[in-house]
C-alpha cells in the first residue's frame, strides 16, 4: 500500500476580506461585516465537523500527527479499492478526514478564509452545498485517475479538493459586473482567489517531480474545474432577487448531484 505521512493536499491560505453581503438580498449596497460565527454559519459549521472527526479520531486512538493507513482507513479516508467494492460513501466521509494536526490546521484556514469571503455570495446552504459536491468531485477524478494508473491501494483523505471547488466558483462569481461591489475591490478579491488556486495547483504539480509530499493533484483539478462550472449557472439569477437565485442555486446543485453520480456509475462499470 503506497502512503506518505505528509500531509495530501496541503494548499495555502488566499487573501482578501470577504465582499460583506449576501448578494442575493435585493440591497443598494454591500456594508462590510465584522468576522463573526453569524455572518458565515456555513463556514463555521464544516470547519466545525472536521474538527470535531479529528478530535473524535485522537480520541479514539489515533496519533495526532501521523496517523497510520489503517487508521484513516477506519475513519473514512478514500481508497479505491475498497469504493469499487461498494463503499462509496468515502467519497464523502474523507473530505473530512485529516492525515494529522498540521494537514487539517493548513485546509481550515484556507477553508476559513475562503468560505468567509464567499458566503455572502451563496448563503451558508449554498456554501456546504459546494463544498461537498466539490469534494466528492476531486474524489471521484482521483478514483478514475488511480484506476487509469493501476493504483488501487492508495490512501487519500482531507478537504483540500473541495476547498480548490470553493475558490473555483468564486472565480466565477466575481466575474459579475453587475455585484453591488465597488469595481476595484471586485478585481481585487477574484484577482486574490486566482492567484491562491494557481499558486496551489503549481505547488501541487510541482511535487510530481519533487516529491516532497504526496499531494493528490487530481482531486485538487477535480474540485477547481467542478467549483467553476457550478459557477457559470448561477451568475445570470446572482442579481435577480434571493427567490430567483436560490431557485437556480437547487436546480444547479441537483443536476450537478446525479451528474456526479452517473460519473460515478461509469467508473464503476470500467472494470
Amino acid at each position: 500500500m503506497s502512503f506518505s505521512y505528509q500531509p495530501e493536499g496541503e494548499v495555502l491560505p488566499p487573501h482578501g476580506d470577504p465582499p460583506g453581503a449576501y448578494i442575493a438580498e435585493e440591497v443598494p449596497a454591500p456594508r462590510r461585516r465584522t468576522r463573526s460565527i453569524l455572518s458565515a454559519p456555513g463556514t463555521y459549521v464544516l470547519v466545525g465537523i472536521n474538527c470535531a472527526v479529528y478530535l473524535w479520531m485522537v480520541l479514539h486512538g489515533v496519533d495526532p500527527a501521523t496517523p497510520t493507513p489503517a487508521q484513516l482507513i477506519h475513519f473514512g479516508a478514500n481508497v479505491p479499492l475498497l469504493v469499487l467494492h461498494g463503499q462509496w460513501y468515502r467519497l464523502l466521509s474523507a473530505i473530512f478526514v485529516h492525515v494529522g494536526l498540521i494537514h487539517l490546521l493548513t485546509n481550515m484556514w484556507c477553508l476559513w478564509n475562503l468560505g468567509l469571503l464567499g458566503e455572502p455570495l451563496l448563503g451558508p446552504w449554498g456554501m456546504t452545498a459546494v463544498y461537498v459536491l466539490t469534494g466528492v468531485a476531486g474524489n471521484l477524478l482521483s478514483l478514475l485517475v488511480n484506476i487509469v494508473m493501476h493504483d488501487v491501494v492508495s490512501v487519500g483523505a482531507g478537504a483540500s479538493g473541495a476547498v480548490f471547488g470553493i475558490a473555483g466558483i468564486l472565480i466565477v462569481l466575481l466575474s459579475n459586473r453587475k455585484l453591488p461591489i465597488p469595481a476595484f475591490e471586485l478585481y481585487r478579491l477574484r484577482r486574490s482567489v486566482i492567484q491562491f488556486a494557481g499558486l496551489n495547483l503549481v505547488i501541487g504539480l510541482a511535487t510530481i517531480v519533487l516529491p516532497l509530499i504526496r499531494i493528490d493533484n487530481s482531486a485538487h483539478v477535480g474540485g477547481f474545474l467542478s467549483g467553476l462550472a457550478l459557477g457559470v449557472p448561477l451568475v445570470p439569477r446572482m442579481t435577480s432577487g434571493r427567490a430567483r437565485y436560490l431557485a437556480r442555486q437547487k436546480v444547479t446543485f441537483a443536476v450537478a448531484a446525479l451528474i456526479l453520480a452517473l460519473f460515478g456509475h461509469w467508473i464503476a462499470n470500467l472494470r
